[in-house]
């Protein structure tokens, strides 16, 4: 049984709220909704994340998934192909965005292939950006 994809609600810990309020509004054009002096929430492409000010930093490790080593934790939004190569193309041409993978294809000709990319915020929060040809291929094996 499958039902209607409904937004997501991610909180994540910011070392900065004005540097992140630059970077998820100005730079991924994400529309800003309530927020306060501790948080500001976000539509990151139709879903709510919620930017927490956070003192500790986040810890991460590794994993390697095809050709590439993903950060862990990370976070992020798979978009039709063409609004993926939008963004893609958008980040690229920016001198400022902290890359932990260019735009790459990965799973090339296998099930589930898909571009993806790979960046940081302000506070060092991973995301991953994923674009599919067919958004069926999102859970084929």
């Amino acid at each position: 049984m499958t039902s209607p994809l409904t937004p997501f609600h991610l909180a994540f810990p910011v070392a900065d709220l004005e540097q992140t309020r630059v970077f998820y509004r100005d730079v991924l054009g994400c529309a800003e909704g309530r927020s306060s002096d501790h948080w500001i929430d976000f539509s990151l492409f139709g879903h709510q994340i919620v930017a927490h000010q956070r003192d500790a930093p986040a810890g991460e490790s590794k994993t390697h998934v095809d050709t590439i080593d993903v950060p862990v934790p990370h976070f992020g939004v798979v978009l039709p192909m063409e609004d993926w190569r939008a963004l893609a193309d958008r980040l690229e041409a920016r001198d400022d965005i902290d890359w932990i993978e260019k735009p790459l294809t990965r799973f090339a000709g296998q099930p589930g292939e898909q571009a993806t990319l790979f960046i940081r915020d302000p506070s060092g929060n991973a995301l991953e950006f994923k674009g599919f040809a067919s958004m069926e291929a999102l859970f084929a094996t």
